[in-house]
């Protein structure tokens, strides 16, 4: 009986140290099929950049500034996604960036969401016209 309740707690003592090993490691959401993905979404919608461009520096330097400015900031936004889709659309299946499948230009925030901080780069998929969707598509209202 002594055996068998030794070899109990050393199982229980040893189940804690194997949990960690189990989790996923920080790079595992980065596949080749998210990459294919980025590639294609950041060559079909990354002329979206200058329409988003156009309203955003129109909120920091008035009508006539943001148009002119945003126009040519969004167009060489949407210039780079091109770039960028292109070569990843190219190279989706080999581990390019440091080993891994991350994108090779720095993210904006670090969940992914468009910032208004323009200099910090690229989100990793192209902005949205109108809203974002920060919230799942179906949610509980409370009356």
């Amino acid at each position: 009986m002594k055996k068998i309740l030794i070899l109990a707690t050393t199982f229980a003592a040893m189940s804690g140290f194997v949990f960690a090993d189990i989790q996923a490691p920080p790079g595992s959401a980065y596949t080749p099929t998210r990459k294919l993905g980025r590639a294609l979404s950041n060559i079909m919608y990354g002329f979206i950049e200058i329409p988003e461009q156009i309203v955003r520096k129109n909120e920091a330097y008035g009508r006539k500034g943001g148009s002119v400015v945003g126009t040519i900031d969004g167009t060489s936004r949407a210039l780079r996604r091109l770039g960028y889709g292109c070569y990843e659309l190219i190279t989706f299946t080999c581990p390019t960036y440091r080993g891994t499948f991350k994108q090779p230009y720095e993210r904006c925030g670090e969940d992914n969401r468009i910032e208004m901080n323009v200099q910090d780069g690229l989100s990793e998929f192209p902005p949205e016209l109108g809203f974002e969707t920060a919230f799942p598509y179906s949610r509980n209202q409370k009356f």
